[in-house]
This record gives C-alpha cells, sequence and structure tokens, in this order.
C-alpha cells in the first residue's frame, strides 16, 4: 500500500507537474483580478476565466492536479474575500464540477468529438451544480450574514443564475477548445525534456 501510495503521489506530483500547477494557478488566480458583472440586477455574479486554466490543466495533466490546483487559487483568494471564505468554497465546488468529468474523460477517449461532448457535459453540470450550491449555500449563508431572506432573495434571481453559468461555462469552453491543442503540443514537449534532463545529468556519458 504505501509503494501504491508513493507511486501515485509520484505520478501526480512530480516537480515538473508541481511547477505547472504553480504555474496555471497563478495564472487562474491573476485572472480573478479582471471579473466583470454582465447583469446589472445580479452584479454579485461577476464573469472570469479561470477555469480555462484548470480545464487545460485537467486535460494535460489529469482531475487531481487540476482539482489541487482550483483548491491553491481558492485559498489565495481568501486574502482578498469580502464573504468570510463563502464564496470561495462555492467557487471551489462549481469549478471541480465543470472541470472533473472532461479531465477523467479525456484519459480514456481522445479527439474532438469527445472533448466536444465533454465540454458540453462539464456546462450542463457547472449550471445544474451552480443551481444547488446558490439556493443551499450562498444565497442562505449571504442572507444571515447580511441579514436579508436569503430562499426569497434567490427565488427572484434564479434565472439569472442560469444565464450566468451558461454564459460563463460556454465562453470558457470555447476558449479551452480553440487553444487546448497547441497549447496542450508545447507544454507536453516542453514536460518530458525537463524529466529527461535529471536523469540525463545522473547518467553523463
Amino acid at each position: 500500500m504505501k509503494e501504491e501510495t508513493k507511486s501515485m503521489l509520484k505520478r501526480h506530483f512530480s516537480a515538473t507537474h508541481i511547477a505547472y500547477m504553480a504555474l496555471f494557478t497563478a495564472l487562474a488566480y491573476v485572472v480573478t483580478f479582471l471579473e466583470f458583472p454582465i447583469f446589472p440586477a445580479a452584479d454579485f455574479l461577476k464573469l472570469d476565466f479561470a477555469n480555462v486554466f484548470f480545464m487545460i490543466e485537467g486535460f494535460i495533466f489529469g482531475p487531481v492536479e487540476a482539482v489541487v490546483s482550483i483548491g491553491v487559487k481558492e485559498l489565495l483568494c481568501l486574502t482578498k474575500s469580502a464573504t468570510a471564505g463563502v464564496g470561495e468554497v462555492a467557487n471551489f465546488i462549481m469549478s471541480t464540477a465543470y472541470i472533473v468529468f472532461p479531465a477523467v474523460l479525456y484519459r480514456f477517449k481522445k479527439g474532438k468529438w469527445w472533448v466536444t461532448v465533454s465540454l458540453i457535459v462539464a456546462c450542463l453540470l457547472q449550471i445544474g451544480v451552480s443551481l444547488l450550491v446558490n439556493r443551499y449555500i450562498n444565497f442562505p449563508l449571504y442572507g444571515k450574514m447580511f441579514g436579508f431572506d436569503g430562499a426569497g432573495y434567490f427565488g427572484q434571481l434564479w434565472p439569472f443564475v442560469i444565464y450566468f453559468n451558461l454564459i460563463k461555462s460556454v465562453a470558457v469552453s470555447l476558449i479551452v477548445f480553440l487553444i487546448y491543442k497547441p497549447l496542450s503540443r508545447l507544454i507536453k514537449a516542453t514536460a518530458e525534456k525537463f524529466s529527461k534532463k535529471p536523469a540525463a545529468e545522473k547518467n553523463p556519458k
């Protein structure tokens, strides 16, 4: 069991993987500073493109690396949180719901057709999970924090939650679909180069 655990950790958290996880996490974190509302009636719903980096990471390295990066990014966001961590927990759940299925499926099924199908499913999952998260986490907790009827407020604004997550998930998916292949080739080539370098240094000719 110990050997299996060590093998799993080595596979998911090699020096190269950790370096790219840090890069994707940093890029996603920076993008959160560029978030913006798209519905005046629900200006707390702010669009950002952090999930682009996590989805690409999930496709290239796998769901474990992507989910860890999402968690680290949300921990970083706690330093600028205005929601006492509620928004960060909700974002972690929704981002994970969006990322995991395509990242897992891509381990077994590759090609544009399967990527397209997985991204469509990811969009539907994000929309569905966002409704649950907003209904049972965000609105009730914000209601307690700021003194309003969370359930009643959600009853008024739930269509905006659907529209927002539809727009966000589709926009992110389109960007991922367009840039994934050329970017993945570059990253894989670089990763292979760095993974071979230590071996070459250990066994000089």
